[in-house]
């Protein structure tokens, strides 16, 4: 089977090494001639909206998935009339505008912070009297990674933010006290059938996502599990979905969708019986779901910016090191690393796990995982 995928980044790189022992091929339209991912498969080097790469792509595939949100609507439209695509424009369109995501949200019953449109500086004034300070001022679409988005504590820094994310479109949101974030990654196929990996807990700074952990102690699977179940039935969704939510109390608090694999779900790799990249493609070619159970608790360290020399002399046998073959960068996401624990209480590899993060830059959090 020929599998095409809109984009050629270290998801798409991921999917394809998921692919190979499934016997699939692979061709990534992409305009990076450099892109990690196009050493497992064929390369369209152009423009997302470039109709003839498209048109050659819908012509070669079985099926077309993209790895990222911020691929044109237009481009998934624009190949739906030649060949399956999987999430469907629908899905994406939802999750490419922010305010579209929260009011499909609501519509559904799932909980999130009050939120307002902001399309100008007059309604963002407005809306903090509405949902009060400290709120969080975010564009519409376009963001990722921290970017477009800015935190406002007091009303001195409404325009200031307002004109540093260009005045365009944006949704304001109350910034709510959370005890941990949270995401669930669920798959499902064209027949309706529905697999759930258990929580990850998510660390970020920066915006970036630093530390995921697999969480099966967390009690608030079955809420979880609930709450993304409507939208994969809602969007009619084929493929893997993420819900990213904020833990408050009892409360689950829905912040976004991510209508891909995800980065949270890079431990699914090593730590569950099926990975959320093999699942991704079986339930886009319509093969049965694979078994989502963890086979040990799991840590994902992402690598950012640049790979320490130390990094891999401290990687366990049983855990693993994935570099995506990226050029270092600040601010990049190049790599990560996965720890697995032979025993959830194990302060062997809590000693381990805050080590790496260290070395990863990231002391602040290694303290706290040594501290529990």
């Amino acid at each position: 089977m020929n599998i095409g995928v809109l984009g050629g980044g270290q998801l798409a790189r991921m999917l394809a090494q998921a692919g190979r022992p499934l016997g699939l091929k692979f061709m990534f339209l992409c305009p990076d001639p450099q892109a990690c991912a196009i050493t497992f498969g064929e390369h369209l080097c152009a423009g997302f909206d470039d109709e003839a790469s498209l048109t050659q792509l819908a012509q070669w595939a079985d099926v077309v998935t993209y790895e990222f949100e911020n691929v044109p609507v237009q481009s998934v439209e624009f190949l739906e009339r030649y060949v399956e695509v999987h999430p469907s424009s629908t899905a994406l369109a939802v999750a490419q505008d922010r305010l579209v995501e929260k009011r499909r949200f609501r519509a559904l019953d799932i909980p999130t912070a009050e939120f307002s449109e902001a399309n100008s500086l007059h309604d963002l004034e407005a809306a903090v009297v509405a949902i009060g300070l400290p709120a969080i001022l975010k564009t519409r679409t376009q963001g990722y990674d921290g970017k477009g988005q800015g935190v406002l504590r007091t009303r001195r820094d409404l325009a200031p933010t307002w004109t540093a994310l260009g005045g365009v479109p944006c949704i304001v949101e109350a910034l709510v006290p959370f005890e941990r974030e949270v995401s669930i990654i669920a798959a499902r196929s064209a027949c309706g059938a529905k697999v759930f990996y258990p929580l990850s807990e998510n660390h970020h700074r920066d915006g970036i996502l630093r530390l995921s952990l697999s969480r099966v102690e967390i009690g608030a699977q079955g809420r979880a599990e609930a709450l993304i179940g409507r939208l994969l039935d809602d969007l009619d969704y084929v493929g893997v979905l993420t819900l990213e939510l904020f833990q408050c109390g009892d409360a689950l608090l829905a912040n976004e969708i991510a209508p891909r694999v995800h980065n949270s779900g890079h431990w699914t790799i090593e730590g569950a019986r099926t990975s959320q990249f093999e699942n991704h493609l079986r339930a886009i070619l319509g093969y049965p779901l694979g078994d989502t159970a963890i086979t040990r608790p799991s840590a994902m360290v992402n690598i950012i910016g640049t790979l320490p020399p130390a990094l891999a002399e401290s990687v366990p046998a049983c855990s693993a090191l994935h570099a995506y073959g990226k050029a270092e960068r600040p601010g990049r996401k190049i790599g990560h690393l996965t720890l697995l624990c032979a025993n959830c209480e194990d302060t062997e590899f809590r000693e381990c796990l805050a080590h790496c993060l260290a070395l990863t830059g990231e002391a602040e959090l290694a303290k706290r995982v040594r501290t529990g």
